[in-house]
């Protein structure tokens, strides 16, 4: 079996980013940032949690020190593939942030190829609002996202569209558009 490379692992994820986030308007400030190329995509080669929580540190870092840079999406294909794993790692994550005094300033979105909501089964088309090539870590700037929050009309509605919009699309096309984001050998 052939290692992905970086680049392949990065626009798997920039494909899914522009063809579902931002195509069907899941996060209504998405396609800004993008836009403005202030979205930082990251690979790390981690391989346990440990190594995880290590490379979401230093990305916090980096985000910290990079004020061009309003969010970071961190693709993480060696470890947590493991739905269930990855929705308990998200406690350390948070913790980390607490332990780091980043709480406030940051949180942390949570995206896998196996995202199952609370209350749904595995194969509802609402579970692809966050399912993702790769699983991901999405780092944001909580003071960016309280201002853009300020300026939205309906906020509160989102998740409600999010909804509609991946049940009206439905389980095939959307199991087939996440397939075409991945990277073809030619």
């Amino acid at each position: 079996m052939t290692e992905i490379q970086d680049n392949d692992l990065i626009l798997a994820v920039q494909r899914w980013v522009g063809s579902v986030v931002v195509e069907h308007d899941l996060c209504p400030f998405a396609r800004r940032e993008i836009d403005a190329n202030r979205v930082r995509f990251v690979v790390t080669r981690a391989a346990t949690e440990i190594e995880l929580l290590n490379a979401l540190s230093a990305e916090l870092e980096h985000l910290t020190c990079t004020p061009s840079i309003e969010t970071t999406l961190i693709i993480h294909p060696h470890v947590l593939s493991n739905f269930l794993h990855y929705n308990q790692f998200l406690d350390s994550a948070d913790r980390l942030l607490s332990q780091s005094g980043l709480e406030g300033t940051y949180q942390i979105a949570s995206f896998h190829p196996d995202y199952q909501f609370a209350g749904t089964a595995p194969d509802d088309a609402e579970n692809f609002t966050n399912r993702s090539p790769y699983p991901v870590l999405h780092l944001l700037r909580e003071e960016s996202l309280e201002k853009a929050i300020a300026h939205a009309d309906d906020i509160e509605q989102i998740p409600v569209r999010n909804i509609e919009t991946m049940n009206r699309l439905g389980t095939v096309t959307l199991r087939a558009t996440l397939q075409a984001c991945f990277v073809t050998e030619e």
